[in-house]
């Protein structure tokens, strides 16, 4: 089973190659060009991913050693995500399993971040609760199986990722900043400030209460010193991304005790992050989880994952048909 996977979610576009279980190649072509806007670009997204997507999945195939006609299968992301660059993925995607008379699979974006971690050892047992968290997403996932999922909390209006990158923003750092505060934070102070965690019925979470309350602390003290983020920056980062991970972690924990499930996993972009990485692994220890964390390669958007997914997919004769068409709100 050889299986060709596309990626074209967002701003990276991606291609990967399994075999029979086993990832050959993962190649990724980021588009450096929304620096400068300080966020992404959808018509500049897209027009990106036509420039990239051929020359990422012939990488792709090279590097695997294996030719076209070797393919079982075309796999791509059918959503959530950015209309116009997951029309590109899907097209292609579509046009190649045409022309080499083999199936076509469909995945979910947000479904392939979770089974990411089957891609190499060690893979939590079922059940097992997966904490997604990304740009765009927030999610306490229950998974039941590697195609049955059940979303049991989630964001009710922006995600984690969205708050890590505009905090960034108004403290002044460029794009993406979700990166920059993790850094700066290693060397701050954590309980310097103090910011609101906000409350959510049941398992659900909310980041907008946040984001207004950092952008008054910042307005506030910055009339009073025009300096003050300069002055503090190591110890603000560290505040805020302590703050978004306790949100995080209180709901997860939460999560595990109503559920019984102690095998606890975390997915997405902000998976990536190291002051979550670390505080889930020893929450994990006071709390005796068995708790797995993808490697930095599986964390943000990559087309291995989205071949895991379409590898469980085909395993039970999941294939799509060419009508099928790209759904940008795609949910479970």
């Amino acid at each position: 089973m050889n299986i060709l996977a596309i990626e074209s979610s967002c701003d990276e576009t991606s291609a990967a190659v399994l075999a029979n279980g086993h990832m050959l190649s993962n190649v990724i072509a980021t588009q450096l060009i929304h620096e400068k806007y300080g966020g992404v670009v959808p018509e500049l997204a897209s027009r990106a991913h036509q420039q990239h997507i051929l020359p990422v999945v012939e990488r792709a195939l090279a590097d695997a050693n294996l030719p076209k006609n070797a393919l079982s299968a075309i796999a791509f992301t059918r959503g959530p995500g950015l209309l116009g660059s997951l029309l590109v993925g899907a097209s292609f995607a579509k046009a190649l399993a045409l022309g080499l008379n083999i199936p076509l699979i469909e995945v979910n974006h947000m479904q392939a971040h979770v089974l990411a971690h089957f891609i190499e050892a060690p893979r939590p047992a079922f059940p097992f609760l997966c904490l997604t968290v990304s740009g765009g997403h927030t999610q306490l996932v229950r998974v039941d199986s590697p195609l049955t999922m059940t979303i049991i909390g989630q964001t009710m209006d922006d995600a984690v990722g969205e708050a890590f990158d505009k905090s960034a923003k108004l403290l002044g750092l460029p794009y993406p900043g979700g990166p920059l505060i993790d850094k700066y934070a290693k060397e701050g102070n954590p309980l310097a400030f103090k910011f609101p965690m906000g409350e959510m019925p049941n398992l659900d979470f909310s980041f907008s209460g946040i984001k207004t309350a950092i952008l008054y602390f910042l307005r506030d003290n910055k009339k009073v010193n025009p300096d003050f983020v300069d002055q503090n920056l190591p110890d603000i980062c560290a505040s805020i991304q302590h703050t978004l991970i306790q949100m995080l972690l209180t709901k997860l924990k939460r999560a595990a005790r109503e559920t019984g499930i102690r095998d606890i996993a975390i997915a997405g972009g902000v998976s990536a992050n190291s002051g979550l990485r670390t505080a889930l692994t020893q929450l994990g220890t006071a709390q005796g989880w068995n708790v797995y964390i993808p490697s930095f390669d599986y964390c943000t958007d990559n087309a291995a994952m989205i071949a895991m997914a379409a590898q469980f997919k085909y395993e039970q004769g999941d294939f799509a048909d060419q009508t099928i068409s790209p759904l940008p709100r795609m949910s479970f």
